[in-house]
């Protein structure tokens, strides 16, 4: 399986979930190798910042990064469809503080990164196999990422909200990127109309509607047309799960169960499995059934 980078620039434009901001956003290919990299043009000198753990410098609501003072906050959508996807290598130039958040799920995201064309490099994938279980909990929320017998990746994931509108929900399924777009991609955010106030006095949900979030007051569903899935919002943490998860800076093969997790748990597995070496080995060769789901399909590559 090769690294992959898209053929054709992507432009377009949105507002800050968080901040509010209106941000310009130009996504280009990018050299074999060189991960993924978000560029603030906004800021002098254009400084870089790569999308991985050792750059992340918030996870409350939303996955930030950040360099010498620099940040770029809500990446988890538009990773997770590059993660989704198999796009390994492409440059995210923006001209503000956060990631557009579109309509709240990674749809959009998804339909212009095919539209501009997926290429296949020469340099292989690296994939981070793990080998023994690694487990991170805070009370009784917890993340738990074991080997996959099978060399696949999958989610077990299942939230528990004190709401009748969400309550309990479970989603599993082993992914393959008709099974992440289908099935993932368009689950939006949600947020409790009783937080907003809240939440806007802290910096936070500026930007926020009914067109770009799923908004639950102590009745109904504010949005008109209701849901996109009947459990779209543990699918959206699934999305966000693996938009989180690409920090490790490869492809994970493994098996992760994860109740009640955030990103702020979602980047401690991330922090766990980088620091025990010994749970884990790199691999550009796994040996796979030719059925398998991850390998190319219709000449685009599957989650790897």
């Amino acid at each position: 399986m090769r690294q992959y980078t898209i053929k054709e620039i992507i432009t377009f434009s949105g507002i800050g979930l968080h901040s509010g901001t209106n941000v310009n956003v130009r996504i280009m290919p990018s050299a074999e190798n060189t991960g993924i990299v978000f560029i603030r043009k906004d800021v002098a000198g254009s400084p870089r910042i790569k999308a991985e753990a050792g750059n992340v410098i918030a996870t409350n609501y939303a996955t930030t990064l950040g360099v010498k003072g620099v940040k770029v906050s809500t990446v988890e959508h538009l990773l997770a469809a590059f993660y989704g996807l198999g796009i390994d290598n492409a440059v995210v130039e923006l001209d503000g503080p956060e990631v557009p958040v579109l309509d709240g799920s990674a749809a959009h995201f998804i339909e212009m990164l095919e539209g501009a064309g997926l290429k296949a490099q020469h340099a292989l994938k690296t994939y981070l196999v793990i080998k023994k279980p690694i487990k991170v909990s805070e009370g009784d929320k917890y993340v738990l990422i074991q080997p996959s017998a099978d060399m696949d990746f999958s989610i077990d994931y299942s939230i528990d909200f004190a709401h009748p509108f969400v309550a309990r929900q479970s989603f599993s399924s082993q992914f393959s990127r008709d099974i992440f777009k289908d099935e993932v991609a368009s689950a939006r955010t949600f947020g409790f109309l009783n937080e907003v106030e809240a939440l806007r006095a802290n910096g936070l949900a500026r930007g926020g509607s009914l067109n770009n979030a799923v908004v639950i007051s102590d009745t109904r569903i504010l949005n008109e047309g209701g849901l996109r899935y009947p459990d779209e919002f543990v699918r959206h943490k699934v999305l966000d799960m693996m938009g989180d998860i690409s920090l490790a800076g490869m492809p994970i093969i493994g098996c992760i169960s994860a109740h009640r997790s955030g990103h702020a748990l979602n980047f401690k597995l991330v922090q766990q499995i980088l620091r025990k070496r010994d749970c884990w080995e790199v691999s550009d060769s796994l040996e796979r059934e030719e059925s398998k789901r991850f390998f190319i399909e219709d000449g685009a590559p599957a989650l790897a």
